[in-house]
Parts: C-alpha cells; structure tokens; sequence
C-alpha cells in the first residue's frame, strides 16, 4: 500500500504522527464500452458548447449555476480558500461507540504510526480500546473538510469519514404512518425463523457471485479465441475534427504510402528504374548502339555497313570546317582585283 496522506492526530498536548492508507478496494472487473459492429472503442469528447472545440483538462474551469445565473470558479479561486493548510487531525470529543450511526460511514482509512517510537499511537490505541469510545475528529484532505471517526480495528487505528447531518435524508413513507396489527403467532413465528438463521458473521463466507461469473465468461470466450486484438480495438487514429469518412481516408491513402515506400515497396524500384533512366538518357545512342553490336555479333556482315554509316556521318560534320576556308577564299579573290 501506498500513503495518501501525511499528519498527526492532536488531543490536548499529545501528538501521534501519522500516516493515511486507504482500507479498502474495488474488486469489480473493469469493463470498458466498444462498438457492436467492430469492436471500436468508444470514446467521450469534452468539447465547448460555444465554439465546438475539444477542450483539454489545463483549460477547464468549475462553475456553479444557479438555473438562471452561472458562476465560474477558477483554480487560482479555489487554492484561495483554507484547503489543507492543517496537516493536523484534531480530536472534537470521544462518544460512545454505539451513538455512531452507521449510515453515517462513509470512506475508511488506516493509520500507520510515523514517528521514530509508536509509543503515543499504542497508547491512543489502548486507551479507545479499554474505554469503549469513539473519537469524533476533523481534518482536511483532497480540498475537502472532512468529519470522521477515529476507532480501533485489531492493532491498527483506522479513520471512517462521516457524513455530515444534512447529507443524510430522512425517511418518510406515507405507508408507514398507518396503524398496522401483528399478532403474537406471526411474531412468534417470524421469530423462530431468525434463530433458525442465526450464525455470527464471517466477511470470507460471502463472495461476490456475480464478479466469479463474469471472470468466468471472460476466460471461457478466451479459450474459444473469441477475442480481439486489444491495440486493433483503438483505430488507426481518433477523429478528434469529427470531418467525416474522407479525410479518415485520405490520412489512411497517406500513411500506406509512407508506411510501403518505408517498407521498401516502392522506393527500391524507383531508384532502380532512376539508374536505368540515367544511363538511357546520358547514352541513348549507346544504349541503341549496343542493341545494334548485339545483332551485329550474331550477323557481322548485315550489321558492319550500319556500323559504317555512322562513320559516314563524321566526315558530314567536317564539311562545314572545310566551308570556312572556302569563305576565305573568297576575300583572297578581292584582293587580287
């Protein structure tokens, strides 16, 4: 376990440093909501009624209404009024444990002894136990002023906060205001009946069978593989803009195509195909060369006169140097004349 909560119990002038656990524990199996249809997760948006927008937690403020007006009630608000400023648990009075009415009870904590000798807690402890009372004490804890009861259970002093009076209703039925007749034979009756099921109470005879049922269902659909893959449960992503199906599948098109050029799917190919395009581009001729010095291999007299003409073609380009000089010669003629 793991304290909540750091203080001392205070009665005149002893102190009894403390420290708080919670006593007790939810053992319900935590069930969560899906969609029938696939098995989504279905989840709550906190979003303004205002401007539409999802709100995160550092933005939301408390308020309070009225019907008719509302007031709002921000953090620097509540850290102003006296939340915690005792880490003190101040001892009322002691009553009698039996004018403590259960319904009263509300959340109980143990208390484990904090200081270096645990003498002023055993002490407390003995005293509550061989005088047979109830400490009525007050303390502040989660910005909350909190009336509790302060009594022994086994070794250990254990802290059950109460209720305060106006939080309890009354009971007030109409059906029970009339006079209703029960006979001695039907009490007497009724009575052997309690005894027949009187037995002293045991908390471990008891167990929850609605919670041993539904473990067991859950186990039986998981040998049968009538289960889900939890993180396929969450979607790819949340549609936090509420836009519709298109831009949920336009961001899928997207994430396939980074998810398969990642992969390899298609970006090895391309460089390929780019290498390939390179070198045809830089040496097309080559690259038609070599397909003619292949056939040319393999008939070297139908191919040698194409690889001839390409020859051919090289002193065509050195007529235009031989062009030059004949302008030349030309201005050679007027001098002459």
């Amino acid at each position: 376990m793991r304290s909540i909560w750091k203080g001392a119990i205070t009665f005149g002038l002893v102190n009894v440093p403390v420290k708080l656990y919670s006593a007790t524990e939810d053992h319900d199996v935590s069930l969560h909501q899906v969609h029938d249809a696939d098995g989504g997760r279905i989840r709550y948006q906190r979003k303004c009624e205002i401007c539409g927008k999802v709100v995160d937690y550092e933005h939301i403020d408390k308020a309070y209404d009225d019907g008719d007006r509302t007031v709002v009630i921000t953090g620097d608000d509540l850290k102003s009024l006296p939340e915690e400023r005792s880490r003190e648990i101040d001892v009322l009075e002691f009553v009698p444990s039996d004018q403590v009415d259960p319904i009263m009870l509300d959340r109980s904590y143990f208390l484990e002894p904090d200081g270096t000798s645990p003498k002023a807690y055993v002490l407390l402890r003995r005293t509550l136990e061989e005088t047979d009372r109830t400490a009525i004490v007050h303390f502040s804890l989660r910005q909350k002023t909190r009336l509790a009861a302060l009594r022994v259970r086994g070794d250990v002093l254990m802290l059950q906060t109460l209720l305060w009076d106006d939080e309890v209703r009354e009971a007030r039925f109409p059906a029970l205001e009339k006079q209703t007749r029960i006979s001695d034979k039907e009490l007497d009756m009724s009575s052997s009946l309690v005894d027949s099921l009187s037995d002293d109470f045991e908390p471990a005879d008891f167990s929850d069978d609605y919670q041993e049922e539904l473990r067991q269902l859950i186990d039986a659909k998981l040998e049968e593989g009538e289960s889900l893959d939890t993180d396929a449960t969450f979607g790819e992503k949340p549609d936090d803009d509420g836009e519709g199906g298109e831009v949920i599948d336009l961001m899928e098109a997207l994430r396939r195509s980074v998810e398969t050029n990642r992969s390899g799917g298609h970006r090895k190919p391309t460089k390929k195909a780019a290498a390939l395009t390179s070198a045809s581009s830089t040496s097309s001729a080559a690259a038609t060369k070599p397909a003619a010095t292949k056939p040319a291999a393999k008939k070297p007299a139908a191919k040698k006169p194409a690889a001839k003409k390409p020859a051919a073609k090289k002193p065509t380009a050195e007529k235009p140097a031989a062009k030059k000089p004949a302008t030349r010669k030309p201005a050679a003629k007027k001098k002459a004349s």
